[in-house]
């Protein structure tokens, strides 16, 4: 063999090596992207799980009669109070903080009102484009717990452990801890919200409250019946006592009941 045919014989075998090289480099490469994605996609998924959530409050709940489920009061009581509500929504809870136990004193505890509370999350996921899905999974969550007779001591917890909008208040880890804390038996209360058996539920409220006429949180609805008509009273906002006093003494004197 010539000395040119070993030259170029050499430059062959040195293209076909480096062309080796590169392919290798290249498999690594993917190799390693493909690695560091699975990493990714593992921490994504698993790091929600084990991170530590926000301490859970233990609150003494409100003190209410005749609790049925999201009910509390006389079930014949001839003024019904409704609040569409959202446990995401700072004005609700500024309600239950400041509105609600008066309320209950003064006319829940006596049989003149019945007071009911149901969801109206989906109104800001739809209106204002946030919040939706753990405002449902908060007010699903409310009705697992009236499962186990404790509605009201979830829905205190709730308000009480509300750290602001969308900032994680309600995943479900969270809601978990809560209901633990309330004292509720862990594997129903699971169970129950892993398959949305109060999804239906929800979406009712949600409707029910676009029906009534709701233009935010919290919207009251306080209906009673005078000569056979059933007439209707709005309150919309987290209002004064002093409205709603003003409201339902109203209503009970048309009733014939004040």
């Amino acid at each position: 063999m010539s000395r040119k045919d070993r030259e170029g014989l050499s430059k062959r075998q040195e293209m076909r090596e480096r062309r080796r090289r590169a392919e290798r480099r290249n498999r690594l490469l993917w190799i390693g992207l493909m690695v560091i994605g699975a990493l990714l996609v593992a921490f994504v998924l698993i790091y929600p799980q084990v991170k530590p959530i926000a301490a859970i409050q233990t609150i003494a709940p409100l003190a209410r009669p005749n609790v049925e489920r999201n009910h509390t009061g006389n079930p014949n009581a001839p003024v019904r109070l409704v609040e569409f509500s959202d446990f995401q929504c700072p004005f609700c809870q500024r309600f239950w903080e400041q509105t609600e136990a008066l309320i209950l004193e003064n006319y829940v505890k006596n049989g003149k009102v019945l007071f009911t509370y149901r969801s109206a999350g989906n109104w800001v996921s739809r209106n204002l484009g946030r919040g939706g899905v753990e405002s449902e999974n908060a007010a699903m969550a409310a009705y697992c717990a009236a499962d186990q007779n404790k509605f009201w001591e979830y829905h205190d917890a709730l308000f009480a452990n509300f750290l602001g909008e969308d900032v994680g208040s309600f995943t479900i880890r969270r809601l978990q801890a809560m209901a633990e804390n309330v004292g509720l038996e862990m594997s129903a209360f699971n169970a129950c919200l892993s398959s949305k058996k109060y999804s239906a539920q929800v979406k009712q409220d949600f409707e029910d409250a676009l029906a009534a006429g709701i233009s935010g949180t919290p919207y009251f609805v306080i209906t009673y019946t005078v000569n056979g008509q059933e007439k209707t009273l709005v309150i919309e906002g987290a209002q004064p006592f002093s409205v709603f006093q003003q409201q339902l003494d109203q209503a009970l004197r048309e009733a014939g009941a004040q």
